[in-house]
Order: C-alpha cells, then sequence, then structure tokens
C-alpha cells in the first residue's frame, strides 16, 4: 500500500474546483451510511438531501469525476464510494502526527473515524516531558525532541497542531521543515506557511460565534414578527424620511 509521501490525490492536476473538493467528503459520508445499510443504488435528489446540498449542486459536482449516474435508477452506491474515496485519496494508507495531547489533542486521538477513512495516527506528540511513553488511545506519547525523526521514520506528510496558540507556529515551522506538507489546525490563530503547504483551520469558537449571529437574527425576526403589521405604518406616518424606493422600510436589511 502507497503510503502519504508517494502519492498526491489529482483533484488539483484535474481541475475539479476546491468548493467541489469541499462537498466530496459530505457525499462520501452520505453513502458510506447507504452502503453500510446495504443500499445498491441512489437518486441525485436522495444523496443531495443527504449530503446537505442541493440535486442540481451534487449533479454538478459528479460531472468533474466523470460520474453522471443512470437515468431511472440513479448512482452505484459502490461504485461512488470507490470513485470519491480514491478521488481524495483515501484508498491508500496516510500516516498523520497529532502534536498537542492536551484534552483535544487526546479526543482527536480517540476518534475511532481516522482508521476507517485511510488515515493511521502514526504518533501522538508533546512537549511536557510529563506526558512522554504515557499511552493514549493506545499509543505512546512521544517528546516534540523527537519530532523531526518520527516524521522522517513515517514518511508523515499530514500534521495535526492541537497546541496552545503560542506555539502553534513553532510547531508548524517545525512540521514543514520536516516535510510535512498539509496541516490541519485546532489552535485559535492563523498560521504562516510557504507556498505548497495547505492548511485548514478548524476553530470551534468562530463557528459557535457564527451560529450566535443566526440565533440572534432569527431572535430579531421573532421580535419583528411578534409586534405585529400595525406598528409598523405608524413608524411611517411620523417620518418624513424616505428610502430610495420612496418609502422607510419597516426592517432596515442587516
Amino acid at each position: 500500500m502507497a503510503t502519504g509521501r508517494t502519492h498526491r490525490p489529482a483533484t488539483r492536476s484535474r481541475g475539479i474546483p476546491e468548493a467541489t473538493v469541499a462537498r466530496l467528503p459530505l457525499y462520501l459520508r452520505a453513502l458510506t451510511g447507504l452502503s453500510e445499510r446495504s443500499v445498491p443504488t441512489v437518486s441525485s435528489e436522495e444523496l443531495a438531501a443527504a449530503a446537505g446540498v442541493n440535486s442540481a449542486k451534487l449533479r454538478k459536482d459528479f460531472s468533474y469525476l466523470g460520474s453522471y449516474g443512470t437515468r431511472g435508477v440513479g448512482y452505484d452506491v459502490e461504485y461512488l464510494v470507490y470513485q470519491i474515496s480514491r478521488e481524495l485519496g483515501l484508498t491508500q494508507d496516510w500516516p498523520v502526527v497529532i502534536v498537542g495531547i492536551g484534552n483535544l489533542g487526546a479526543a482527536l486521538a480517540n476518534y475511532g473515524g481516522f482508521a476507517s477513512r485511510g488515515f493511521r495516527v502514526a504518533a501522538l506528540i508533546d512537549a511536557d516531558p510529563a506526558m512522554a511513553g504515557k499511552p493514549v488511545a493506545g499509543i505512546p506519547v512521544q517528546h516534540t525532541d523527537e519530532l523531526e525523526k518520527i516524521i522522517d521514520d513515517n514518511g508523515v506528510s499530514i500534521g495535526v497542531i492541537a497546541t496552545p496558540a503560542g506555539a502553534a507556529q513553532q510547531v508548524c515551522d517545525r512540521l514543514v521543515a520536516a516535510g510535512v506538507t498539509s496541516i490541519l489546525n485546532f489552535a485559535p490563530t492563523v498560521l504562516n506557511v510557504p507556498e505548497g503547504v495547505d492548511v485548514r483551520k478548524v476553530d470551534l469558537s468562530i463557528e459557535l460565534q457564527i451560529l450566535a449571529f443566526h440565533e440572534q437574527r432569527k431572535a430579531g425576526e421573532e421580535a419583528a414578527a411578534a409586534d405585529g403589521a400595525g406598528v409598523v405604518p405608524a413608524v411611517r406616518a411620523e417620518s418624513g424620511d424616505k428610502g430610495p424606493d420612496g418609502d422607510v422600510p419597516a426592517v432596515m436589511p442587516a
């Protein structure tokens, strides 16, 4: 089986848009669920609903893979699982190192989804000498002094950073210098990397803030609806200001 250093996925060379690449894991997750239930075929509408996208976008995405389905039958589930897995590079072994084995790093180490999706946790690394040798998810933690040797010995090209923000850039620099070309960053900071290195950032606080924005907007819309239409004419009658359409909107657009 090939390792991470010997092959790179062909998505860029085949001109698949980044937005499509970002949706492929969503399709794969939905298809894997269908496969586990022994569902042989699926329509574009059913798969799109399961993946949370519209069916037209799904069909466009699959056209980049050269998969168009069969009218009246749909898509072959097992073939699509293979096709997307191959495109994402998941038909080979990807050794991964996780740096920073605090609560989050330990949770990632214990995540069972890595192995089933082609990722092997090759090493757990932490700067705390007291952590060295302690098993987490059955893997002994190694000190950061060994980082470069670990990467070289295991042919690692993907690194996961779960350190505090202040240590993330230094860890990133060492990973890149050692040959890592893809980084998944959980630290709450922006990493600077050279050209040719891909970084994906996962910031849970930002995601929560976005949800808070939507909750606030929904609450505002509900409050406006509860006020009733009777309030709006009164406001308009008292105001001499007029909008571009000759009237004052009841609710200003966000």
